[in-house]
C-alpha cells in the first residue's frame, strides 16, 4: 500500500535529527537513568527495578491486582486496581526538564505518594502532558487531575458525567476533553454494561461541542504527534486539532482492502506520526491518517500476546507472538525483518488475565517479563538476543519503564 511523502519526508529528518549528538557544557556530566517498574500478578506490588545494578530499589504495596500505566512524562506510574475501586500513584524519581541544546536529568529514590485516587472501578487513566484523564467504568464520571498536583500532595479531582456507567475513557485534547459515548438504546442483561457507541467532545466546563461522532464498540486509544485515534468497528476515528471550535473528527473506514476486523488496540509514534493497531488477534495495521490510503496491514506467523513500539528507534515496533518469539517489525517498511525466540511458548487460550509476557522499551533494551520463571529477561534491540536476566520474586507481570540520559549539575 503506498505511503504519503510527506511521512517518508518526516521519517527521513527524524533519523538524521536522532544522529546529531546532545551538545553538554563542560560543567555538567551525562547520565543515563532508567528503571523497570513490574507488577506481579498474584501478589499486590509493584517492584522498582534499576537497570544500572539490576537490584529492586523500591517494594510499594498495594490491595490488590493492578494494571500499570505510565504517565507521558515519565515521571508517575499510576497501579490501576479495578476490583479494589483505588489506584495509587508512584513517583519513579526521575524528571527530565529540556534546556534547548540539551536536557538535564534529576534523579532520586522512587516512592509511593501518599495521595490514592479513589472511584468505582477505575479503568483508564489517560495522560496529556501535565492533564490526567482518569474513567471509572461503574462511578458514571472521570476525573481531571494535574500531574504536577499530585506529585505536590494535592489531589485536585475534577469530575466530568459521562452520561452512564460504561466501560470508556476520556482523552485530554487542548482545552478540549474527548469522551467516549455509552449506548443507551441498546439492551442490557442484568450487571453488564452498556456498550460503547460513539464519540463527543466537551470544552473545560463539560459542555458537549458539536455532534456525537459514531464508532461503535469504541475500544482502544493512542495520540501521536497532535492527533488522537480510536478504534471502532468502522474503522479508526482520528480527533485533529480544530482551534477554538474543539478537534475536528475524522473517520478512517476500513474500506474493501481490509480482510474482517477491527482496531482495538493502539500505539501512538512519538517521533513520527502514525499509529499501530491490532486487527484481530494474528494481524497487525500501520496507520498513516494523512495518506490517500491509512492503512498497511502485517500479517502474523501467529497471535499476538504484546506489542510495543520504541520511542528512540522511531523504525522499529516489537510484537511477541504465542510461541515465545519476539519480532522486530520496520514500521517504515511495514514488515517484520528480524524474529528470535526469547520465552517458552504462552498460549492466548485461556482467561484474559492469566500470567503472559509483557514489554517495556528502556533505553538500549527492550523488558521482557517472563512469569512462570519469575524472571525479566533484557533483550538487544537491534540483534533480539537476550543480553541478561532479572530474577523478580514471584511472577512479573504488567511492566512499564521510566527514565532517560541527561546532564547533571
Amino acid at each position: 500500500m503506498p505511503r504519503s511523502g510527506s511521512g517518508v519526508l518526516l521519517a527521513t529528518t527524524i533519523l538524521a535529527t536522532l544522529a546529531l549528538p546532545l551538545a553538554v557544557h563542560a560543567d555538567e556530566e551525562p547520565r543515563a537513568t532508567w528503571r523497570l517498574f513490574v507488577a506481579d500478578h498474584t501478589q499486590p506490588v509493584v517492584r522498582a527495578i534499576d537497570l544500572g545494578t539490576d537490584k529492586e530499589i523500591g517494594r510499594f504495596d498495594l490491595k490488590g491486582y493492578a494494571a500499570l500505566s505510565l504517565s507521558e512524562t515519565g515521571r508517575t506510574v499510576f497501579a490501576v486496581q479495578g476490583d479494589q475501586n483505588v489506584i495509587h500513584v508512584i513517583d519513579t524519581g526521575i524528571a527530565l526538564s529540556d534546556h534547548g541544546e540539551h536536557r538535564d536529568i534529576e534523579v532520586r529514590e522512587p516512592r509511593l505518594l501518599a495521595t490514592t485516587i479513589s472511584g468505582e472501578k477505575p479503568g483508564h487513566v489517560v495522560a496529556h502532558g501535565d492533564d490526567l484523564a482518569i474513567f471509572y467504568d461503574r462511578g458514571g464520571k472521570f476525573d481531571l487531575v494535574k500531574e504536577s498536583a499530585l506529585l505536590e500532595g494535592k489531589a485536585d479531582l475534577k469530575p466530568y458525567d459521562t452520561i452512564a456507567a460504561h466501560h470508556g475513557v476520556a482523552v485530554p485534547m487542548g482545552n478540549h476533553l474527548l469522551v467516549s459515548v455509552p449506548d443507551m438504546e441498546a439492551a442490557v442483561k442484568e450487571g453488564e454494561l452498556p456498550l460503547r457507541l460513539g464519540l463527543r467532545v466537551l470544552d473545560g466546563d463539560g459542555k458537549q461541542v458539536g455532534d456525537v461522532a459514531t464508532c461503535t464498540g469504541l475500544h482502544g486509544e493512542a495520540t501521536s504527534a497532535r492527533l488522537v485515534a480510536f478504534g471502532c468497528a468502522e474503522g479508526v476515528l482520528v480527533a485533529r486539532p480544530g482551534g477554538l471550535d474543539g478537534p475536528k473528527l475524522d473517520m478512517l473506514a476500513y474500506g474493501d482492502t481490509l480482510p474482517e476486523g477491527k482496531v482495538s488496540t493502539l500505539l501512538g509514534g512519538t517521533s513520527m506520526q502514525f499509529f499501530l493497531g491490532n486487527y484481530g488477534e494474528d494481524k497487525v495495521v500501520l496507520i498513516d491518517a494523512d495518506a490517500r490510503e491509512p492503512y498497511r496491514l502485517v500479517e502474523l506467523p501467529l497471535r499476538r500476546v504484546d506489542f510495543i513500539l520504541d520511542p528512540a528507534r522511531p523504525r522499529n515496533g516489537y510484537i511477541l507472538t504465542e510461541d515465545g518469539k519476539l519480532h522486530l517489525l520496520d514500521v517504515v517498511d511495514g514488515a517484520i525483518t528480524k524474529s528470535e525466540t526469547v520465552t517458552e511458548p504462552y498460549s492466548k487460550d485461556g482467561h484474559w488475565r492469566d500470567p503472559r509476557p509483557r514489554l517495556a522499551v528502556a533505553g538500549d533494551h527492550i523488558a521482557v517479563t517472563d512469569p512462570r520463571k519469575g524472571l525479566v529477561r533484557l533483550v538487544d534491540p537491534e540483534t533480539l538476543k537476550e543480553t541478561r536476566i532479572i530474577a523478580v520474586e514471584g511472577q512479573p507481570f504488567a511492566i512499564v519503564a521510566a527514565g532517560g540520559s541527561g546532564a547533571t549539575h
